[in-house]
């Protein structure tokens, strides 16, 4: 029997006398011990998404269906390629190896990292988000990951971007005690159509009140786990290792569509609000708002269609705090600059002022915004526009400015970084193709177009790996200092 790309589609079962070994079967647990619920309620029926109804502990639920089990074990792959800064674990491992892995072996690694000395691993039956305090947006550190980059390709189908994410998170530093460290989904939403297929458009334009996108979700999970269990066991997963999480929405209404029809400002604020909340209610922290510069700045402009006006703008922010209780929510804004306006209508974070290639900016900067405690704008290393030209050592020299540039620690900016930061993409693509249409990927010749795609996706040159072990070096600094 032909064995396909291991996924959530064809789910791995291991014995439990071996608990590294990978295998794959196609089988299902004979017997339950988690209650699923009602699965009939996903069979041959889309649910309207209208925020989260799921299982209260999506992260657990996921383990059992992966594994027809409620015991963690300890995961000896984790242990071997374990990167240590002070109480902060991570995991130092390629790319390719990190995607090969199974559901059972990423959770399985996940609760290695966590677990407190001389106890079991375990998922625990609640489980927060970390707590930075209502300003910490102000501060973090955003890193941008576009989950149609690591997904599952299988023919002309796309999915499984959520499971692609997941399995780098491990392996990307985690927040230190200082600053958090937020990870931001290029999509979550559908994109304007072919949306989970290889002929995907632009993910700048998104589909609201549509469910969550195909190319997030697994159909091998589908009347087992519904799509908002699914997002919701991601932002579980990345909470347990310590980030905080965001992602991405268009702000202009020629990007937008509503249920098929043109958005409007005029007709579709609340439904716009409605999209915003319904996220956060999946367990996101934070929403980076593509061409928000606009809203107070209509210079450059390159959307379509209208942007809210600042009044506007202002109460479709206050309302998503307000419908959430969420006081802590971090709302970022592309290419807002230090304009106090930016702070008035109640965002928290821009990306103005370029790029980090001279520290001593970033510490002007630091020291010009220091007063004010609720917004800043920071420096990037590279954002969605990136075409991969950089070289490495500019792009370490600008996360070392983008983490070290400040006078005063706690007057640090924020700061932005894209996925290929840590992980250099193949020299064959960018942030920016991939953001405008998918690109399949054919780096070897397994079995599986995902596995071809895994392959193929990120560099795998000895100074890409170098590089990922320098940018680790700037993080662990930033940890222990």
């Amino acid at each position: 029997m032909k064995i396909t790309c291991i996924s959530f589609a064809h789910l791995p079962m291991q014995k439990k006398t071996d608990k590294t070994e990978k295998k794959c079967s196609i089988q299902t647990p004979a017997q339950s011990t988690y209650d699923l619920g009602d699965i009939n309620l996903y069979k041959n029926y889309v649910i309207p998404f209208t925020g989260y109804y799921g299982d209260q502990q999506p992260l657990k639920k996921l383990f059992w269906i992966s594994t027809g089990r409620n015991d963690v074990y300890e995961d000896n792959w984790t242990k071997e390629h374990i990167y240590t800064a002070g109480d902060k674990k991570w995991v130092n491992a390629s790319p390719a190896e990190l995607l090969n892995r199974t559901p059972e072996q990423l959770i399985q690694s996940v609760c290695t990292l966590i677990k407190p000395d001389m106890q079991y691993p375990g998922i625990p039956a609640y489980i927060p988000s970390p707590n930075y305090g209502d300003k910490w947006g102000r501060f973090a550190n955003y890193i941008e990951i576009n989950p149609r980059l690591v997904a599952k390709y299988d023919g002309d189908t796309i999915s499984e971007g959520l499971l692609g994410a997941m399995k780098l998170l491990p392996a990307i530093p985690p927040s230190g005690g200082k600053c958090a460290n937020c990870v931001i989904l290029s999509q979550l939403y559908p994109s304007l159509s072919n949306d989970g297929s290889i002929f995907d458009g632009s993910l700048y334009c998104t589909r609201l009140h549509s469910g969550i996108s195909n190319n997030l979700t697994s159909g091998g999970l589908f009347g087992k786990m519904g799509a908002d269990e699914q997002v919701k066991a991601f932002n579980d997963m990345a909470h347990l290792l310590g980030f905080k999480t965001g992602f991405r929405m268009p702000l202009s209404a020629g990007q937008l569509n509503v249920n098929g029809e043109p958005f409007n400002w005029y007709h579709h604020e609340k439904a716009y609000i409605d999209a915003c909340v319904w996220a956060v209610e999946l367990g996101f922290d934070a929403i980076y708002f593509d061409s928000g510069k606009h809203v107070i700045d209509p210079e450059g402009y390159m959307g379509i269609g209208d942007v809210p006006n600042p009044g506007q703008m202002g109460y479709i922010l206050a309302k998503i705090r307000e419908q959430t209780g969420r006081t802590d929510l971090s709302f970022v804004a592309e290419k807002a600059n230090n304009n106090y306006a930016f702070k008035e209508i109640g965002l928290t974070a821009g990306t103005d002022w370029g790029k980090a290639d001279d520290i001593s900016s970033v510490k002007y900067e630091s020291a010009r915004q220091a007063y004010n405690r609720e917004y800043a704008a920071g420096p990037e290393v590279s954002n969605d526009n990136d075409y991969g030209m950089l070289r490495y050592e500019d792009r370490l020299n600008r996360l070392n400015s983008c983490l070290w540039g400040f006078e005063n620690r706690y007057d640090k900016l924020p700061a932005y970084l894209q996925i290929n930061d840590i992980f250099p993409l193949s020299p064959y693509i960018n942030t920016h193709e991939m953001m405008m249409y998918p690109k399949k990927m054919s780096g070897s010749d397994a079995w599986t177009d995902c596995e071809r795609h895994w392959a193929g996706v990120f560099n795998t040159s000895y100074e890409a790996r170098n590089y990922t072990n320098n940018v680790y070096h700037i993080f662990e600094n930033a940890i222990l200092n």
